[in-house]
């Protein structure tokens, strides 16, 4: 078989999509590059998806935890602190079991059994609760003058928040967000290991590059080929994001312009 061939029955199999069967013997690295690619596509769902309806719950998160209202502020205060507070690892079995036992009581949360959904629900609160950290962070550090000039030019409410108070948080908070970004997408590996269950072998890029580690008795393939796919992904959001803070930072003059900056060994 060659690897075009292979490409083409193999490539999209995490979607249920071309041959149904692994392959049992005689294992080429082109299977083994194409299944775990495969894979990728999941863990690339994860954390597009967790990513960016997180980014919108952290910034009601952050402005709740500011908030002066004493519900909005506790109420913030707890979901950041619970999910910062406790393992993603046992997060994710601790909403399986939630959505196993919701299931006898409303079929609707059938769904959420599945990883699909139930795993983006659970990363989804994870990074929201995180990013929602360092957004507060952003909001405390708002240089004063920044507020006095918005007051200075009657601007108030929405109008306040989006012109000035929203963009400097983010140029503030880019940097540190940047490196939520690459955990989240990292921590897309353990949903193999949480109950979520991945339907008809449809898993995502550990499940095959475990698959091939068990049947060829050599993890030094597989396991290299899936941090290289996971290095390539890290550089693409470096990039992305460093556009986006290149964007955040256009009003400033080019030598006061900061680059972004990643510190790996920062990252939780």
């Amino acid at each position: 078989m060659s690897c075009i061939q292979t490409i083409a029955d193999y490539g999209l199999r995490s979607l249920g999509i071309g041959e149904r069967l692994l392959p049992r013997s005689d294992f080429t690295l082109c299977q083994q590059f194409t299944l775990i690619g495969s894979g990728m596509i999941w863990n690339i769902y994860f954390g597009i998806f967790a990513l960016a309806a997180g980014f919108v719950l952290a910034t009601a998160l952050a402005l709740g935890k500011a908030s002066r209202h004493t519900v909005l502020r506790k109420v913030s205060e707890w979901f950041i602190f619970i999910f910062r507070g406790s393992p993603l690892f046992i997060q994710f079995f601790f909403a399986y079991f939630l959505f196993l036992s919701l299931k006898s009581v409303a079929p609707v949360f059938g769904m959420f059994t599945s990883a699909w959904a139930g795993a983006l629900v659970v990363l989804f609160f994870n990074t929201a609760a995180y990013s929602a950290e360092i957004f507060y962070g952003a909001l405390l550090s708002i240089p004063k003058g920044d507020t006095e000039a918005a007051d200075a030019y009657g601007l108030s409410g929405w109008s306040r928040f989006r012109r000035v108070i929203w963009p400097t948080m983010l140029r503030l908070a880019w940097p540190a967000y940047t490196n939520e970004a690459i955990f989240l997408f990292h921590a897309t590996t353990l949903v193999y290991f949480s109950g979520f269950p991945a339907l008809q072998q449809r898993g995502d890029a550990l499940y095959y590059a475990n698959y091939f580690a068990d049947k060829t008795f050599n993890p030094f393939v597989p396991y290299p080929i899936l941090a290289g796919y996971f290095i390539i992904l890290t550089l693409i959001v470096i990039t992305s994001f460093g556009l986006i803070n290149t964007r955040l930072n256009r009003h400033l003059p080019q030598e006061k312009r900061k680059r972004l900056r990643i510190r790996p060994q920062i990252i939780r």
